[in-house]
């Protein structure tokens, strides 16, 4: 009865995963532009160090998240919006290390934005809470994989952990890498990262635009890209026929 509870929960909670960055990035608006601090350090050098790590961490989890997508079969939950979905069984790949690599990516990618606010608190924080929510999640799509897949995701599910990535039995991918599926799939983590990392400087001068613009022109480039990439992806175009 208890995992029905756990389950139904986390239904509700994989349909509106896609809000939680924009919450992340609103709050991280929030104290970048009350404290106008780079990191939670007392030195400069220490903070740009901190804003390096913290970038690096969102961005090494936008990229897992890419090759995640990349490797995983057609027809399996992606970016599904009311329910999940599975045609078959990931199993190689990122998926012979951890059962739930694109959430992996998305703990990461949310504690490395909110690590980029200059607040330790906040990211120790979103961590904390991004883990709760996603095993919720993961509990709710372990029941359907469960219910479609039988004795074959037992088998895969007491071999390789939840969350928690192991370091041995790597399985080669059954399919080929194809890039622009994963692009499709991810291009908007990418948008969500850059958006971050401008709002938060922005809001840190006090919404005051800086004397040097490059950084700025470049995330209008992005923007730009963004805007295709969305026409392409609504309309077909070079994306038609891809899952």
């Amino acid at each position: 009865m208890y995992q029905k509870e756990l389950a139904k929960s986390g239904h509700k909670l994989f349909i509106i995963r896609g809000s939680y960055i924009y919450i992340v990035i609103g709050l991280g608006v929030l104290i970048a532009w009350v404290s106008g601090r780079l990191g939670p350090f007392e030195t400069v050098e220490a903070n740009h160090i901190w804003f390096g790590v913290s970038l690096f961490i969102a961005s090494a989890a936008a990229l897992l998240r890419i090759i995640v997508g990349g490797f995983a079969a057609l027809g399996t939950s992606g970016n599904a919006k009311k329910a999940a979905v599975a045609s078959e069984l990931n199993t190689t790949g990122p998926y012979s290390l951890v059962r739930n690599p694109l959430y992996v990516g998305r703990i990461m990618n949310f504690t490395g934005i909110a690590m980029l606010s200059g607040s330790w608190v906040f990211g120790a924080l979103v961590f904390l809470i991004s883990v709760l929510i996603y095993e919720r999640i993961s509990i709710y799509e372990e029941n359907f994989l469960i219910e479609k897949f039988g004795a074959a995701h037992a088998k895969w599910a007491a071999e390789v952990p939840a969350l928690l990535p192991r370091l041995h039995g790597w399985v080669k991918p059954k399919y080929p890498f194809w890039w622009r599926r994963a692009i499709r799939r991810e291009y908007k983590k990418i948008f969500q990262l850059a958006s971050a990392v401008i709002l938060f400087d922005f809001a840190r001068r006090g919404f005051v635009l800086p004397a040097d613009l490059t950084w700025y022109y470049v995330y209008g480039g992005i923007v730009v890209l963004r805007v295709i990439a969305g026409a392409a992806r609504q309309f077909g175009g070079v994306f038609k026929g891809i899952e």
